[in-house]
């Protein structure tokens, strides 16, 4: 396998060609961490290696005990992985079980409050314009998703988080909303980007410890170490 040409760097990944693969890509992790859409950045020792090894662990899950079909092909090193060349669906696909972050700032719900059922958000992929939040008519008038591919991302997002809510709570870990991308591949929508203390809220189930990225968006500290947490329960 070689490597070809960088076709794009993005705030946690870069993304190659495969010299004589067109089918595939090469997606390599980096340590570099942003937050309120890259307002803010910084660096997380090992991030990179944590989030390529997770994302990788639990797309095998979802694919096994699931049957939902994701972008992996195959882990080639801590931090490379190859994966389906996929068009990204433009939304960024948010779930929340639990009240946290701009929920509780937008809607007044306090921080730590059980929703009564999973919200379901779609933003915009589009750092210009802050990533606005739309829906499903907006969404179909740009053209961004269609009707059937919009039906086949609730249903497979909703599988999703029913399986990291069991998944996580075996691991005494509480999983309070998450954000993750799909694409298109061959006609049919799949599962890409990742799943990781990067697009997940997790909190320990007792303390209600902070165990993802909000210790680098709130200035915490220990994010290094709430990652290392969660790779060690979750045995990865």
């Amino acid at each position: 396998m070689n490597k070809g040409k960088m076709l794009y760097e993005g705030k946690a990944k870069r993304v190659y060609e495969i010299e004589g693969n067109d089918d595939c890509l090469l997606i390599s992790y980096k340590d570099d961490a942003t937050a309120f859409n890259g307002l803010k950045k910084g660096q997380i020792d090992g991030k990179g290696v944590i989030n390529n090894r997770m994302a990788n662990f639990i797309f095998k899950k979802l694919e096994e005990e699931k049957g939902v079909e994701t972008h992996l092909v195959e882990e080639i090193s801590d931090r490379e992985t190859i994966v389906k060349k996929v068009e990204i669906v433009p939304l960024e696909i948010i779930v929340r079980n639990i009240a946290a972050g701009s929920f509780s700032k937008r809607f007044g719900v306090e921080e730590g409050t059980v929703l009564k059922n999973p919200t379901l958000e779609f933003c915009l992929k589009d750092d210009a314009l802050g990533d606005p939040m739309i829906n499903d008519s907006q969404i179909m008038a740009i053209g961004a998703a269609t009707k059937e591919e919009l039906y086949a991302i609730k249903d497979m997002t909703m599988k999703i988080n029913d399986f990291l809510i069991e998944y996580f709570k075996q691991a005494d870990i509480e999983l309070v909303d998450f954000k993750i991308e799909m694409g298109r591949y061959h006609g049919r929508i799949i599962l890409a980007d990742e799943i990781s203390p990067d697009t997940c809220r997790l909190w320990d189930i007792n303390t209600h410890e902070k165990l993802d990225k909000d210790r680098f968006r709130r200035d915490m500290g220990g994010v290094k170490e709430a990652y290392d947490e969660v790779m060690s329960r979750l045995g990865i």
